[in-house]
């Protein structure tokens, strides 16, 4: 697969539906960064009128994961990716549209190089943070990727 924003919006389409529907859409992705935007509507609210906190994990994981996937096709290597765990600041009720950007695309290539060369598998931290139109700062979430060979 391509990795432009409308390959990977395809890609929601038929493997990530609900991210989808939910209107999480990517806007740019580059070997070191990834964003993500995602506005608040009546499908993906929550009970007090802003966004629901999943739907905001949806569009930061997506930052974090679509830099992943392009770093292993990039590798040329059958490497299986999981999220092995994620941790979030919820700071600002997330209203209109929200922008989520991850800038840690090297931390994956050395994780790639590490896993290739050692055999075993490689964890590491990525951080994806989500902003209102206003540049105030809504919600900061984490993500522990695991990668191995296959």
């Amino acid at each position: 697969m391509e990795f432009s924003p409308s390959k990977l919006n395809t890609f929601l389409f038929f493997k990530l539906p609900s991210a989808f529907w939910c209107g999480v859409r990517v806007k740019s992705i580059s070997n070191t960064q990834c964003v993500v935007t995602v506005k608040h509507r009546w499908f993906n609210q929550n009970p007090f009128n802003s966004m629901y906190f999943a739907v905001q994990a949806m569009a930061a994981e997506l930052t974090t994961g679509a830099l992943v996937m392009m770093q292993i096709k990039k590798s040329g290597k059958r490497i299986s990716m999981l999220v092995a765990n994620n941790n979030g600041n919820f700071t600002k009720k997330a209203t209109g549209r929200i922008t989520f950007t991850c800038n840690d695309g090297q931390l994956i290539e050395e994780a790639i190089q590490r896993t290739i060369a050692t055999g075993e598998g490689q964890t590491f931290w990525m951080k994806s943070v989500g902003v209102n139109q206003k540049g105030e700062q809504v919600s900061e979430l984490n993500f522990e990727w695991s990668i191995k060979l296959k």
